[in-house]
């Protein structure tokens, strides 16, 4: 289901809270709330995540609502706009009217009317979602022709990124009608489609069109972009801001793509029940990197996409990716097959069926009859080596069980048994990393609820909690479900009733500041927050303390 991001925007302390307490708990698992008390902590928000709705007051000091209303298109031009006013703003409400992608409240009309109007817009952007697919199937068709041509050629300068000349590429882009400007750099993505088991060629070739519709939907507005095959058979995308945006987009490009292929995947996932995997570049590359870079994401996510299709968004931060580089480069001196690099990249990412795909191969090559002794034995032992690394690296010399024949090809009694020790020793070590999994997600999760319960007053919104984890929030909201069974903005609450009992305990602490303990401003949104929870009002409860 997809997660949209509301942002109440509100110089009146108490409106904000009251509204934000009435979103929080409407539709949790569709809608992520936030807040802000004035437009200059809204565009925080904006520069950080992606927002798909803001509700806000029209007329606040310093920005006015249309003032904010200009800045959220330059950053998220999808976003939906509903203005609350009073009465006495008509020249605010009348100029509002005239804008596009807006709606008007009034103050007075009540939390059920602007309940609805949010629920109007959500099914408002799912309905616009929908036609933006559809029209993009036509389009699609024109440029078909083209875009084969086009890919050909980008594979090309995938192969000989490090020879090109700038003058040569700005006459070949003109040449192939090639929208990206070769004197700027240029921002990679990779996609990974995770198709459903049986699928057939040509159903995979139409879920992989209709997904570079939705790609072109949602980006086309503010990026200009070229898709082809990689040599795995993975969409890559080069992308750079569209010549129409203003220069301060060009800093928040990154950011944007990030919150705009949350939707992409969820409207994939939605539209045609296909989950898709993004890694992209943290900062544009030259064009004479371009090779570089892209190996640089391929490796990334070799190493972290998850086998289950969840979908996820991995960023290459530089630093983040030298571990995983090393983690793949760190085996013996001399040069081993191309097949093997395979094997230790789905190993070292626990990716148990994509190594058994490329074992089963080697493994009948080694069989065969005819094959070669040579080639049989490089075949054999650079299996051993890779699973021989894995072992030293991580450490798992007590785990695994007899693992001091894999160099030693003479003690098997036949190739037929070689080959099958080689599938015991790695049937186990996808073992032990299954389990280490577990306990990975289990310290995450850990992690996660020890940081909400030792910061309750503080900010403890989805946006934060993902920059902290370094998730994208979408992920994060489905993770933690996944994990724990219960939504993430729940369990905060949980916490915090937990605390707030605690707290009210000791009859030094007022009310006031029991609330703030527990992260609310105003003491009169703690205690419809707490009423709501227990059935009591905080002084109630605590009055019911003494008399027991």
């Amino acid at each position: 289901m997809t997660l949209y991001r509301l942002l109440i925007v509100d110089d009146e302390d108490i409106i904000t809270d009251s509204l934000y307490e009435v979103f929080h708990r409407l539709i949790p698992e569709k809608l992520d709330v936030c807040k802000a008390y004035s437009a200059k902590e809204a565009l925080q928000w904006m520069s950080r995540t992606r927002i798909d709705i803001v509700l806000t007051d029209i007329s606040m000091p310093g920005m006015n609502g249309l003032e904010l209303s200009d800045e959220i298109q330059a950053f998220w031009p999808r976003c939906k706009v509903i203005f609350l006013t009073g009465f006495s703003e008509f020249d605010y409400a009348y100029k509002a009217i005239q804008m596009p992608k807006v709606r008007y409240l009034l103050k007075t009309e009540g939390y059920d009317k602007v309940t609805a109007t949010v629920q109007e817009v959500i099914q408002e952007i799912e309905h616009e979602n929908q036609m933006s697919k559809m029209l993009e199937q036509s389009r699609e068709q024109l440029y078909a022709l083209e875009q084969m041509a086009q890919g050909d050629y980008i594979r090309h300068l995938l192969q000989e990124s490090l020879n090109l000349e700038e003058t040569r590429l700005i006459d070949e882009f003109r040449k192939m009608n090639i929208g990206l400007n070769p004197e700027l750099p240029v921002l990679l993505v990779i996609g990974h489609l995770c198709y459903p088991d049986g699928t057939t060629y040509i159903e995979k070739s139409s879920l992989l069109t209709n997904a570079r519709m939705i790609w072109n939907s949602y980006l086309s507005e503010k990026t200009r972009h070229i898709g082809i095959l990689d040599k795995q058979g993975d969409p890559l995308w080069l992308l750079q801001p569209s010549e129409s945006v203003d220069e301060k987009f060009y800093n928040h490009l990154v950011r944007y793509l990030e919150g705009t292929l949350e939707l992409i995947q969820e409207t994939c996932l939605q539209s045609l029940g296909l989950p898709i995997a993004f890694t992209i570049s943290g900062t544009p590359c030259a064009w004479n990197a371009m090779n570089r870079q892209y190996e640089r994401l391929r490796q990334l996510q070799l190493m972290k996409i998850d086998g289950d299709g969840m979908t996820i968004i991995l960023t290459d931060r530089g630093e983040q990716l030298e571990d995983s580089i090393e983690q793949l480069q760190r085996k013996e001196e001399w040069q081993i097959s191309s097949k093997a690099e395979m094997l230790a990249a789905f190993l070292e990412a626990g990716k148990a069926d994509k190594f058994g795909e490329i074992f089963e191969e080697l493994s009948k090559s080694m069989l065969q009859v005819n094959s070669p002794v040579k080639r049989t034995i490089e075949v054999y032992y650079s299996i051993a080596l890779v699973l021989l690394s894995y072992i030293n690296r991580s450490g798992l010399c007590r785990e695994i069980h007899d693992y001091s024949k894999l160099m030693r090809l003479d003690e098997h009694s036949s190739m037929k048994e070689a080959v099958y020790y080689l599938k015991q020793v790695s049937d186990q070590l996808f073992q032990v990393k299954s389990s280490e999994k577990k306990e990975n997600t289990s310290s995450v999760i850990g992690n996660i609820c020890e940081y909400i319960n030792e910061h309750l007053s503080e900010d403890l919104s989805l946006v934060r909690l993902a920059e902290i984890n370094y998730f994208n929030p979408s992920y994060l909201s489905r993770f933690f479900k996944q994990e724990c069974g219960v939504n993430l903005s729940e369990f905060i609450d949980n916490c915090r009733v937990r605390r707030a009992k605690e707290l009210l305990k000791e009859d030094d602490l007022k009310v006031r500041e029991v609330a703030a303990l527990v992260g609310y401003e105003a003491a009169h949104s703690f205690t419809r927050f707490f009423k709501k929870a227990t059935g009591m009002t905080p002084q109630e409860y605590r009055d019911a303390l003494t008399q027991t």
